[in-house]
C-alpha cells in the first residue's frame, strides 16, 4: 500500500480508502449492501491487513446506521485510523434538518460524533453544494469545529469548480480552515471531471479522494456486451448513479480493461482502479463492497501498475474530445500552458 499526502496538508492517506455506504444498508441504501456489525468487523480487518487507513462515511448513509456500525466495528482500534464523514443531506423532515448552514452544521457534527463513539472527526467534508447558504457561515462553522478540535480537517464533496474556487477564495481572504481536499465521482465510465475539478485541484493544492471509482460496479467487468447482467444487478436498470449516455463507449472501455487485465492476470476492476491511481492529483480510490471477496480483489489495484501504452489506450477509448474554451487553448496557446492545464489538454497536442 502506498500513502499520498492528502492536499497541500500533512495528512497522509492510503492510496485505497474503505468505503462504508453498505454498512447498515437500508432504505436507498439497499442495493449497496447489508453489512452487519460482524461483517463491518471483517472488512475493516482485511482493509487494514492491507495497509487500509482511512474509513469513510457519512451521517446520511442509512440514517446514520452507517457511523453507528463502523463506531462499534472499530471499537479501541479507532485511534489506529482515520474516519472521514459528511454532513449537508437531510437527516429529518424540519426545516433545518439539512444544508450547510451553521445550526445544521454543528448538530450534524455532533451527532456523527455520538454515532461514530469518538471524540473527533479526522475528515469533516460537506456532502454537496448549498447554493442558499453563505458561504462565510458554512466556513466559519467548519472553522470553529477545526478550532474546538472536533475536527481535524475538511473537505467538500460534490462541488462545481466555481463553487469550490469560491469557498478556497472566502477561506484565503478570511483566514479560516481551508478544504484539504474534494471527494468527486471519478471513473472511466466519466471523465468530466477532467475539465475543471481536476486541474483547480493541482493548481490549489487539492487532494482528490474518488467516489465510486468502478462506477458502481459497471467497470467490474460483470457488465459485458451482449451478456445478461449477473442476477441482482442494479446498475442499465433502475439504478441511474452514475447515469450512463453512451453505452456502447462504456462497453468499449470495458472490454478493453478486460483485455489488459487478462495479460496482467487480474480484474478489469483492478485496471480499472489502478487507471485512476495514475493520474494527476489523485490522493486516494474510496472502496467499498458487499463481499470480503469483493473488497481483497479491489485492494489488489494498490500494487498493479500499468504501462504507458496501457494508460493511452484507456484514455482513448473512455475519452471525448474536448470542449471550449480548451480546444481553442490546444490550438493556439500550447506553448503557455502550465501543470494544471495540461493535465487534461497534454495528451490532445500534436507528439
Amino acid at each position: 500500500m502506498q500513502y499520498r499526502q492528502l492536499g497541500r496538508s500533512g495528512l497522509r492517506v492510503s492510496t485505497i480508502t474503505l468505503g462504508t455506504m453498505g454498512f447498515g444498508g437500508t432504505g436507498w441504501a439497499t442495493p449497496v449492501g447489508q453489512i452487519d456489525v460482524a461483517g463491518a468487523r471483517e472488512q475493516i480487518a482485511v482493509a487494514r491487513d492491507a495497509g487500509v487507513n482511512l474509513i469513510d462515511t457519512a451521517d446520511v448513509y442509512s440514517g446514520g446506521l452507517s457511523e453507528e456500525i463502523l463506531g462499534e466495528a472499530l471499537g479501541s482500534a479507532r485511534d489506529e485510523v482515520l474516519i472521514a464523514t459528511k454532513a449537508r443531506m437531510p437527516m429529518g423532515d424540519g426545516p433545518n434538518d439539512a444544508g450547510l448552514s451553521r445550526h445544521h452544521i454543528l448538530r450534524a457534527a455532533e451527532a456523527s460524533l455520538r454515532r461514530l463513539n469518538t471524540d473527533h472527526i479526522d475528515l469533516y467534508q460537506v456532502h454537496e453544494w448549498d447554493g442558499q447558504t453563505p458561504l462565510e457561515e458554512t466556513l466559519r462553522a467548519l472553522d470553529d469545529l477545526v478550532r474546538s478540535g472536533k475536527v481535524r480537517y475538511i473537505g467538500a464533496s460534490n462541488y462545481a469548480a466555481w463553487h469550490l474556487m469560491k469557498a478556497l477564495a472566502v477561506s484565503d481572504a478570511r483566514l479560516l480552515e481551508r478544504f484539504a481536499s474534494q471527494q468527486i465521482y471519478y471513473s472511466l465510465q466519466n471523465r468530466d471531471a477532467e475539465s475543471e475539478l481536476v486541474p483547480l485541484a493541482i493548481d490549489q493544492g487539492l487532494g482528490i479522494l474518488v467516489w465510486s471509482p468502478l462506477a458502481g460496479g459497471l467497470l467490474s467487468g460483470k457488465y459485458r456486451r451482449g451478456v445478461e447482467a449477473p442476477a441482482g444487478s442494479r446498475h442499465l436498470s433502475e439504478w441511474s448513479e452514475p447515469p450512463v449516455h453512451d453505452e456502447d463507449r462504456l462497453y468499449d472501455t470495458i472490454e478493453t480493461a478486460v483485455r489488459i487485465g487478462q495479460e496482467h492476470g487480474v480484474s478489469a476492476a483492478q485496471v480499472s482502479l489502478a487507471y485512476l491511481l495514475a493520474k494527476p492529483a489523485v490522493t486516494s480510490l474510496i472502496v467499498g463492497a458487499r463481499t470480503t471477496d469483493q473488497l481483497r480483489d479491489n485492494l489488489g489495484a494498490a500494487t498493479l501498475e500499468l504501462g504507458a501504452d496501457e494508460i493511452a489506450a484507456l484514455d482513448d477509448v473512455s475519452g471525448e474530445p474536448l470542449r471550449y474554451p480548451y480546444w481553442h487553448q490546444a490550438a493556439t496557446s500550447a506553448e503557455r500552458l502550465g501543470p494544471a492545464d495540461l493535465s487534461l489538454i497534454r495528451r490532445h497536442l500534436p507528439k
